[in-house]
This record gives structure tokens, C-alpha cells and sequence, in this order.
């Protein structure tokens, strides 16, 4: 519903944005079986040029519109991106069987035992260690039309799912992908907060054993809650702040969500001693991780302002101010160099939010 006049307008986030790779691919069933894109881009309030950008970002809730706008048109939960459709209502009622289990283990295995009886979708496997599980995918969904697409959201939603299930967020030690890096594979650790390695014999994710001894916590009324608010759920939660990118991002998204006009986003030397290491750890560490303070700053912002102009509520002169820009010239400037277009022409792009704000 709208949002009532008279309650204080939502502030959008520095949520990390999905990168434009992830919306074709998310769109590639469809678009293959004939429909028509830009209505579904519309529905999730997506410039419809968006895709073809490179540089272009999408919010978590752009996203999260596209994929259940490409659901209802495909009828299908693998965004008819597997080789058989799975009828809507299959991930419910896998999610169903799996709930009253006793511990994550049992569980793990029902859901995999369950989607074994349909054919097309991924094959999903425990396969345990001395100390260590792996979560694999034991078919080849490379040879399929945006395979590695639904490989990859097979891994995220069972880890979020499997979270959920025990109500405590699963450490993975690691990712690995039986397929070359692609050119965004910087994206994939904050996907999934561990190490990912690319070019390996499967895929699948590596967990400590003693995660499956864990107990369900969860009920079949708190399951109808989530189900009611998915794919989002377990989409968009991460929280895992495992690397010290995310810890930064944490530390920057925190100053934005403050009230002080305007932002005033913190040095390098005040994040460093907020988490406790020097400076030049601080460098050493964001280095390691491929990136860079200024580097995390800067996307920040970047994220902030799509998220801001999606939402369509915050004047650009007050969002440059609250992004800590000293006038809106350098926001504009800035702007330009993320999506190689302006706020205004970016705004004007967007579709009109529908009467009932979705």
C-alpha cells in the first residue's frame, strides 16, 4: 500500500545493487520463450535500456519485482531456465516437507530427495566429510540455456532457506563454481560471504558438519510468512559482514541511515579504528579483497542514489546533500561517471510508480 501523507518518508539504503549480468539472465527464459521483456521490466519499475548497460545497477527490489514478474508470465519457478518447468507451488511444498524435520541435516536431504522426483531443475546433493559438508549441484547446468544462473540461485536460496530453517546464519567456508570467472565474479563474494573459487571440478558450497546436527526452529506458521514474502526473503538477506568489504560498507551504509544534515561520511581512519585495525591493515585488508576504500565509498553512494531515484520520493538536490556531496554539480558529475547519464535523464527513464506504490 501507499505510503499514508503523513508519515515520515523511507530514506532508501545503500543496499549493495545487483549488477545489469544478473537482470538478462534473469529475463533470458522468457525473452527465449517469446514474451515480450519490457512489460516485465516495467512491472519492476526497470528503464527498459537498463539491461543493456554494463554499468547499470538495479536495487534489490527492482530485482525481487522482475523475478516474480517473470515467474507469473513463465508459470514457472525456474524462470524457464532449466529444460522442464517447475509448476508454481513446488518450492512451497518442498518447503512444507522439510519443516517439521528434527535437525538441518534431515532436512537438507528431504529437499534434495524431493526435487529428485521432477525433472529439469538442478540436482541437488549432500556430500559429507570428516569435518566438512559440501552442498553440490551433481548435474552439468552449464549446458543449458543460463545455466550457471540458476546454479547460482539454487546455492543462494538453499543457504538463506537452510539460515532460515535454524534461525542463525549458516558460516559457508566457501564457494566454487565448475566454470570460468566471469568478468563481474568480484560480485560473487558478497553473494555468498566466503571465498569463491572459480575453474573447479563442480559446484556447490562447503559448510562445517556440524551445521546439519543444527534443530529446526522454524513452525508452518512462520513458513506461510515467509512463502508470502518470497522470492525477496531469501533473495535479498545478507548480513554477513564475514569480509572486511562488508564490514566497511556496514559502517558507511550506517552513516547515511543517520539523521545529521548533511552526511558526513566517515575517513578511512575512523572506519579503521571503528573496527578495531590501523590504517594501513585497513588498506592491506580492502587490497587482499580486490578493492579499495575509496573504491567501497564511492559504490556506496552510487547505490544510495539508483536506490533514491527508483523510489522516487527524494529530490535530487536533498539526495546529493545527503550523500555528502558539497553542492550538486559534483553529485551530477559524479553521477555521469557511474551511469554515464544524469539523475533527471535517469529519472526520466523509470516507469510512473503504480497507485498502489509497487
Amino acid at each position: 500500500m501507499r505510503e499514508p501523507a503523513s508519515a515520515a518518508p523511507l530514506i532508501p539504503t545503500a543496499e549493495p545493487m545487483i549488477g545489469t549480468h544478473f537482470v538478462r539472465a534473469a529475463l533470458a527464459g522468457a525473452v527465449r520463450l517469446g514474451h515480450d521483456p519490457v512489460p516485465l521490466l516495467q512491472t519492476a519499475r526497470i528503464p527498459p535500456l537498463l539491461p543493456g548497460d554494463d554499468r547499470a545497477r538495479v536495487t534489490p527490489e527492482q530485482f525481487t519485482r522482475l523475478v516474480r514478474a517473470v515467474r507469473r508470465t513463465t508459470r514457472d519457478e525456474f524462470l524457464a531456465l532449466g529444460t522442464a518447468p517447475s509448476r508454481p507451488g513446488t518450492f512451497a511444498m518442498m518447503c512444507h516437507a522439510c519443516v517439521g524435520c528434527p535437525d538441518l541435516g534431515t532436512a537438507v536431504d528431504r529437499a534434495a530427495r524431493f526435487y529428485g522426483l521432477f525433472p529439469g531443475g538442478p540436482a541437488l546433493a549432500l556430500e559429507h566429510g570428516a569435518e566438512e559438508t559440501v552442498f553440490a549441484l551433481r548435474n552439468d547446468l552449464r549446458r543449458l540455456p543460463e545455466g550457471r544462473f540458476l546454479a547460482e540461485c539454487a546455492l543462494v536460496v538453499w543457504h538463506r532457506l537452510a539460515s532460515w530453517l535454524i534461525g542463525r546464519r549458516i558460516a559457508l567456508g566457501w564457494a566454487e563454481f565448475a566454470y570460468p570467472a566471469p568478468p563481474y565474479a568480484a560480485e560473487y563474494g558478497r553473494m555468498f560471504g566466503c571465498p569463491v573459487r572459480f575453474g573447479a571440478r563442480r559446484t556447490g558450497v562447503g559448510l562445517a558438519r556440524h551445521w546439519l546436527s543444527a534443530p529446526l526452529l522454524r513452525d508452518e506458521a512462520g513458513l506461510a510468512d515467509l512463502l508470502r514474502r518470497a522470492p525477496a526473503d531469501l533473495l535479498l538477506r545478507r548480513d554477513y559482514g564475514t569480509t572486511v568489504t562488508e564490514q566497511v560498507r556496514r559502517a558507511l551504509s550506517g552513516a547515511l541511515r543517520e539523521d545529521r544534515r548533511p552526511v558526513r561520511l566517515p575517513e578511512a581512519t575512523e572506519t579503521a579504528a571503528r573496527l578495531a585495525v590501523s590504517p594501513a591493515t585497513l588498506r592491506r585488508r580492502l587490497a587482499a579483497e580486490g578493492t579499495s576504500y575509496r573504491r567501497v565509498k564511492d559504490q556506496i553512494r552510487r547505490d544510495a542514489a539508483l536506490a533514491s531515484l527508483a523510489a522516487g520520493r527524494e529530490p535530487t538536490a536533498e539526495l546529493a546533500a545527503r550523500l555528502g556531496f558539497s553542492e550538486p554539480t559534483a553529485f551530477h558529475r559524479a553521477f555521469h561517471r557511474w551511469t554515464g547519464t544524469t539523475p533527471g535523464a535517469y529519472r526520466r527513464t523509470l516507469p510512473p510508480t503504480s497507485p498502489s506504490g509497487v
